[in-house]
């Protein structure tokens, strides 16, 4: 059995898609996943499985919701080692972290492809400003995440990828979550 991380993409957001955790909990509990944990209501799974293909993992936990709920909802499977080489490799350590929320990262489907990725950097996002590492987008906003031009939908459609994003504290907590 090894623990893995579990990041949904858009629920719980201006009442669309509504998932109650207690319930995704229960739902889940029928892929035969242990020490089931959700934090927050924005879709943070933590699970124990003997199942290591974290891209079939990503597709049973879709389907299961799908077929549950109702509709589709992005999956982002990740394990406790990677959210830990992501803390590690920060870039935006140096910064000065007065907001316990930054940086915030993107995870993201695959890898960009180096075209995808030079659309993206030719926008101008003001301030804010973004670094790749693998299938991890790192996230500096200058104001706030919420008064940004730089966000999930034009990472996705640039990129031609699937992301979804957590801030930097709710990442921590999710590692503090995996080690229990």
């Amino acid at each position: 059995m090894a623990t893995y991380i579990a990041l949904l993409r858009g629920i719980n957001v201006s009442g669309h898609k509504i998932i109650k955790m207690e319930t995704l909990r229960q739902v889940l509990s029928e892929l035969d996943f242990e020490n089931i944990t959700t934090y927050i209501q924005s879709g943070n799974i933590i699970f124990d499985s003997a199942i290591s293909d974290v891209a079939i993992l990503e597709e049973m936990i879709a389907q299961k919701i799908e077929e549950h709920f109702g509709f589709l909802v992005p999956v982002r499977v990740t394990t406790l080692e990677e959210l830990k080489t992501i803390v590690s490799e920060n870039p935006f350590v140096a910064e000065n972290l007065l907001d316990p929320t930054q940086p915030y990262v993107a995870f993201l489907s695959d890898i960009p492809l180096a075209d995808n990725f030079n659309q993206l950097q030719a926008i101008d996002f003001a301030n804010d400003r973004f670094i790749n590492k693998n299938r991890a987008l790192y996230l500096w906003y200058a104001d706030s995440a919420a008064n940004t031009k730089l966000n999930n939908v034009v990472i996705e459609k640039k990129l031609r990828l699937q992301a979804t994003s957590r801030n930097w504290k709710t990442i921590l907590k999710l590692i503090a979550l995996a080690e229990k």
